[in-house]
C-alpha cells in the first residue's frame, strides 16, 4: 500500500461522517444532508485525482487504499 497523506485520510473521514448523518433522515433534511455528503465526497475524489496525477499512482488503487485506511482505523460512523 502506498504512503497515504494524512490530508486524504482526513478528507475521507469527513465524507464518511457526513454520509453517516444520512441515517434516519427523510425529505428535505435528507436532501440537504445528501448535498453536504456529496460535497465532502467530491472533495475526496478531487484530492485523490490530484495526488494520482502528481505521483503517477493508480487512482483506483489509491482510492481503495484511502478507504481501507479509514474504515479499518475506526468503526463505521453509520453504526453509532
Amino acid at each position: 500500500m502506498a504512503d497515504i497523506p494524512d490530508s486524504l485520510i482526513a478528507l475521507e473521514r469527513s465524507a464518511e461522517v457526513e454520509r453517516a448523518k444520512l441515517a434516519g433522515l427523510t425529505g428535505s433534511e435528507y436532501d440537504a444532508q445528501r448535498r453536504r455528503w456529496r460535497t465532502a465526497y467530491d472533495a475526496v475524489r478531487a484530492a485523490i485525482a490530484d495526488r494520482s496525477a502528481a505521483t503517477g499512482e493508480d487512482r483506483g488503487a489509491l482510492e481503495r487504499s484511502v478507504q481501507e485506511a479509514v474504515r479499518h482505523a475506526q468503526e463505521d460512523p453509520a453504526v453509532e
